[in-house]
């Protein structure tokens, strides 16, 4: 018997890594910390009341993005052991197969479970109020998208330290990651918990198309909708076509694991290529998946801190679109070299260059808007700045790499490397923490410090350029992605040191924001207004946090930026026709997508063990939730008008 716990011991926990047990106690000490508090406190009915059970949009933000910013510190981790690995040559920090799950965990979490969830988390903060919306079009589905990204990240962060990481890299290449190439758990562990949360987007992505279309405000056609709601928009179409693709190639790969199916090995007549191109046919939709937001950020806080309206308003619509479009007709050029006719690489590198022509469109707008305005740089505006001159270098490279015979010579290298996180950091991460900044008073009723901010930018953007810039020179050198380590005599160890260096200091840029955080809480300056920074949309009409309902009084809009052009009326004395309040319909709470979301858990957990009881129970589980969910009818109520007056005295500080 004993025997046979230590078999099933061994197999179940990962064991044999200082770095491992680490984590271990980490995990134990922090669950053990949750529960002391919540129980000391006696928090647990408030957790479940407020928080796992909400179906507010708002607080359904503000989980995500408490989550993406845990997944950015574990995939940032990710980043330092793998710089420190490859800080000198011939270092023995790292072994090959722990760098090699290092390095497959760092790219998905930073791409699906960081990037993604901080994205969704502004969609939920900022469209509905943009919109002069009480909520998104379905309260219900939007809390269930939430849980199950949550519990698909849980389920694959797991993986560290029960069952083994995946190693077949952030894509997951056959034959690498078949039966034959990773015959661990940890390869299950990658299929299940993007699969889970990958259903989750999808939902959220036509959620907020629906929202868009059919929830905006009176008066607000859809050529008068602010440009961030724009960009989500073109964002969501996106997810809308990219994710199924994503859903079933990675089905079919479970089912050459699982069933032994030959989709995709080439002893069983598969072909290995076709996974290349169908993840990929996901994978570069992805990238502007989630840039698009950051773009439609940045144009709302060009606007506001440059005092003026946005210069090329339906040219920066079209071109959102028209990247949206083209986004699916350049896949290809993540592989010139898999022996493609010169026909089709030509074809995917014009496609490739034409997309710079729409992103060039937006910047020269936003400098356009800049110019002979009134410039403040406050924080987001900073962040903005710091992203032009970033993402022109990550534009510019991008454009390098389009050429195919180029990139015979680029392909595999440091500089894909340098140039990919040029683009997704400084243009995805440095778009959505400008957002974060942006509004965040709004959200919280609390600017973030400008002083501890300003700390944290500078050391994010000096440390970025000293990170990446020099792997462009490393991949034009010879230096090629994943290798591990590397000798002397390679005449790497410079450019490799200082690229270190570079990223310990956007570790340090984080710990700043992190201090920055838990400083504001007490200390940062209120937002009596709820106008901090004077802004031109509907969201600033409303108090700072706002209230369960939005808006007491549906807006009526006239014309974009109508927040603006209101204030502009009340300035010169012409104020507009007040209405009368009227009960307030809201969804109720329902606890029924955390539990369905934790038995989707239980059924990816089942298959990655072979536990077929587990997924048994999983899918009873996710079955009954949905028939709980069918005869559910008591799922709205109304807030009646003197609570609504009793709420807007409080936040306004006068009747209305």
């Amino acid at each position: 018997m004993w025997d046979s716990i230590k078999e099933f011991a061994g197999d179940f926990f990962v064991t044999g890594d200082p770095l491992i047990y680490g984590a271990d106690v980490s995990i134990a000490l922090v669950s053990v910390a949750i529960v002391f508090v919540l129980t000391y406190f006696k928090k647990w009915k408030w957790l479940w009341t407020e928080w796992l059970t909400t179906v507010d949009h708002k607080k359904i933000g503000i989980m995500y993005l408490i989550a993406s910013l845990l997944m950015l510190f574990r995939g940032g981790v990710d980043a330092l052991l793998m710089r420190t690995q490859l800080a000198l040559p011939e270092v023995e920090f790292l072994q090959a197969d722990h760098y090699n799950a290092i390095f497959t965990t760092h790219g998905t979490i930073m791409i699906l479970f960081m990037a993604m969830p901080m994205m969704f988390a502004l969609f939920n903060m900022v469209v509905p109020l943009q919109l002069g919306a009480r909520d998104v079009a379905f309260p219900f589905l939007n809390a269930l998208s939430f849980w199950l990204f949550l519990f698909g990240a849980m389920l694959f962060n797991i993986s560290f330290v029960i069952g083994g990481s995946p190693d077949a890299g952030w894509l997951s290449y056959p034959p690498l990651s078949e039966l034959s190439g990773s015959p661990g758990r940890g390869q299950d562990f990658y299929i299940w918990g993007i699969q889970i949360s990958g259903i989750g987007s999808l939902m959220t992505g036509i959620n907020f198309i629906v929202t868009i279309l059919k929830m905006r405000a009176p008066g607000m056609k859809l050529m008068k909708m602010p440009l961030f709601s724009w960009s989500v928009l073109s964002s969501c179409i996106t997810i809308l076509f990219a994710f199924p693709i994503l859903t079933v190639t990675l089905a079919l790969l479970f089912l050459d694991r699982y069933f032994g199916a030959h989709f995709f090995t080439l002893d069983g007549g598969g072909m290995s290529m076709m996974y290349v191109n169908l993840i990929w046919m996901w994978g570069h939709p992805e990238v502007y998946i989630v840039v698009l937001p950051a773009f439609g950020i940045f144009s709302e806080i060009v606007a506001t801190f440059s005092r003026k309206t946005i210069f090329g308003y339906k040219s920066m619509v079209f071109a959102m679109m028209v990247i949206s479009v083209l986004s699916f007709f350049t896949w290809v050029h993540h592989f010139y070299t898999m022996g493609s006719s010169a026909d089709v690489n030509s074809f995917f590198a014009i496609s490739t260059m034409a997309i710079a022509i729409p992103t060039g469109v937006k910047v020269f707008n936003w400098l356009f808007t800049m110019y002979r305005g009134r410039i403040s740089f406050e924080l987001p505006m900073l962040w903005t700045m710091g992203f032009i001159p970033c993402f022109l270098v990550g534009g510019a490279t991008g454009v390098m790499l389009a050429v195919a015979p180029a990139d015979f010579q680029y392909h595999n290298s440091y500089f894909l490397i340098a140039h990919f996180h040029q683009v997704l950091i400084g243009g995805v991460v440095f778009g959505y923490l400008a957002g974060i900044y942006y509004w965040w008073p709004k959200l919280f009723g609390f600017k973030l410090d400008e002083k501890r901010g300003r700390w944290g930018f500078w050391t994010w953007n000096i440390g970025f350029y000293l990170c990446f810039f020099p792997q462009y020179f490393l991949g034009l050198d010879g230096m090629t992605r994943r290798v591990y380590t590397y000798e002397w005599d390679r005449g790497w160890a410079a450019l490799n040191f200082t690229s270190t260096i570079g990223a310990f200091l956007m570790g340090l840029g984080f710990i700043f924001q992190v201090w920055q955080i838990a400083w504001s809480v007490r200390n940062g300056q209120r937002d009596k207004t709820g106008d901090i920074w004077n802004g031109r949309t509907l969201e600033w009409s409303i108090p700072s946090p706002p209230p369960a309902y939005n808006f007491a009084v549906v807006p009526q809009v006239r014309k974009v930026d109508d927040w603006w052009h209101e204030k502009e009326d009340r300035a010169k004395g012409i104020e507009r026709p007040k209405q009368e309040l009227e009960p307030i319909h809201m969804p109720k709470n329902s606890g029924i997508p955390f539990i369905m979301s934790g038995f989707w858990f239980l059924v990816g957990f089942g298959f990655t063990f072979d536990w077929i009881w587990m997924v048994i129970i999983g899918f009873l589980g996710v079955f009954g939730s949905l028939y709980a969910r069918s005869f559910t009818y008591d799922v709205d109520y109304y807030i009646p008008v003197d609570e609504v007056k009793r709420t807007e005295q409080k936040l306004r500080g006068a009747t209305r």
